[in-house]
């Protein structure tokens, strides 16, 4: 079930007013049984497997709640986080760590080996409901909070279906207090939830999938295309990924707005960073946050000179790279990344200006993007050498029409901060117009149909 799909409005109204209309002691449980169904549409085999880790992390960080000794809670930490990672390794890593040290093998003079493949079907969202389980075990251990007793609870927690397969990754201590509250039903919030759900949606149907037309069409064939065409293509999947992650975004958020919960704001205007520490304020804030807190602080941060935080920070960009995928251009992105800071850190010496920072940030991001989004590593290099080459720019053949929806988009949302979301903001220009106010959300209903691409997974949905 997507959610740019006329089944999930089905399905998300009926869950709005069934939550509203029970006892605020039974909300839990439709929250809970809404994601199963929610997932289950899927694939009901995967069903299983995610209770089967839900009953395991209730029973482990139970457990270590309530050990007495502090290495016995460090005992079922250790265990609770091997069971969540080990779990994620074998679906996720195994295959390619083993192709990777086969083929290493063979590179070093040895005899051909032909590992031998689990090739599991990769669960759609354990990324991220594995990171939100191993930072609630975490906190628990650290006693920030008290493990949940209340197991519906606590699965409707983990399993909560706006932000279940692609975020954003929520705090136990942020989420679990607002799951099954009693709180009275608010239209104002309802309405807040709506606009964000139309406006993510537009992201996705409009600018997302008429980008991905033309970015597909240059990373399909890199080789035939004049490098006008290259860097349009890079720049039209630039837009792509964040239309499509923070559209879906806007719409988790919005959805469980409409259910009086508030989830995390996961983007905020990331092609408008300063630099690139700027850029990854702005850009899947979630997932920064947990590698801060869990990775990088625990690491030393930057408490131990210069070296040991550049070595922290590359540390965390390789996980971040590897957590998008088991491939090695994944890797190469986030090295890439870290290595856009001392970059930065020598064009501020060099006291140069706000501005050309500016722009070394966005070619930083936009390059990276062309390591991400190439099928391999080589494929990669090739197209960013045949896009720096200065006799090879040419002109370009593809549709314009995504650069219309880029400057529309980008504009849209830089005049509508600091809430970033054009839909409420006008809604706050109309004021007491509400025929003019209504008319626009009309309007904007049928740019979702006469304007839209053709339909195009979510990226993040294979992450």
């Amino acid at each position: 079930m997507v959610f740019n799909s006329f089944v999930y409005f089905a399905f998300l109204a009926v869950v709005v007013v069934v939550f509203w209309h029970v006892a605020p002691r039974h909300r839990a449980a439709v929250l809970a049984v809404a994601s199963a169904v929610f997932y289950g549409w899927w694939d009901w085999r995967l069903l299983g497997l995610m209770y089967a880790v839900v009953g395991a992390n209730y029973i482990g960080v139970r457990a270590m709640d309530a050990a007495r000794s502090e290495r016995r809670r460090r005992a079922w930490l250790v265990w609770v986080a091997a069971a969540d990672f080990g779990l994620l390794g074998a679906m996720k890593y195994y295959d390619f760590f083993a192709r990777s040290l086969c083929e290493a093998l063979t590179l070093a003079g040895g005899a051909r080996i032909e590992p031998r493949l689990l090739g599991w079907v990769l669960p759609v969202g354990i990324s991220f409901y594995t990171f939100q389980l191993v930072a609630y075990a975490v906190d628990v251990y650290r006693r920030r909070l008290r493990a949940e007793r209340d197991i519906v609870r606590f699965a409707a927690f983990v399993t909560f279906f706006p932000q279940l397969v692609a975020g954003p990754i929520e705090r136990a201590g942020h989420l679990l207090p607002q799951v099954g509250h009693g709180r009275a039903f608010r239209a104002d919030e309802a309405v807040e939830g709506l606009r964000l759900v139309l406006w993510g949606l537009l992201k996705k149907v409009v600018l997302a999938d008429n980008c991905a037309a033309v970015a597909d069409r240059v990373f399909a064939a890199p080789e035939a295309m004049s490098g006008a065409d290259l860097w349009l293509g890079a720049l039209c999947f630039a837009f792509q990924i964040y239309g499509d992650f923070s559209g879906y975004s806007d719409m988790a958020v919005g959805s469980a707005r409409l259910l009086g919960i508030r989830l995390t704001r996961n983007f905020r205007l990331p092609y408008f960073a300063a630099t690139p520490a700027d850029f990854w304020r702005r850009w899947h804030v979630s997932l920064m946050l947990w590698l801060r807190d869990y990775v990088y602080i625990p690491l030393g941060g930057s408490r131990r000179g210069p070296l040991r935080t550049a070595a922290n920070r590359t540390t965390v960009f390789l996980l971040s790279g590897l957590w998008h995928g088991a491939a090695w251009h994944f890797v190469a992105w986030g090295a890439w990344h870290a290595a856009l800071f001392p970059l930065d850190t020598a064009l501020a010496k060099l006291r140069a200006p706000a501005l050309l920072r500016r722009a070394a940030t966005l070619t930083g991001v936009l390059t990276g993007w062309v390591v991400f989004r190439a099928a391999t590593l080589p494929a990669a290099m090739a197209m960013l050498a045949a896009m720096f080459r200065p006799d090879g720019f040419g002109t370009t053949a593809l549709s314009r029409l995504p650069i219309v929806y880029i400057a529309l988009f980008t504009a849209a949302e830089a005049l509508a901060r600091p809430n970033e979301n054009p839909v409420a903001r006008l809604a706050e220009l109309t004021g007491r117009r509400r025929a003019l106010r209504w008319a626009f959300y009309y309007v904007l209903l049928l740019a979702l149909f006469a304007l839209g691409g053709r339909p195009v997974a979510f990226v993040y949905f294979q992450f």
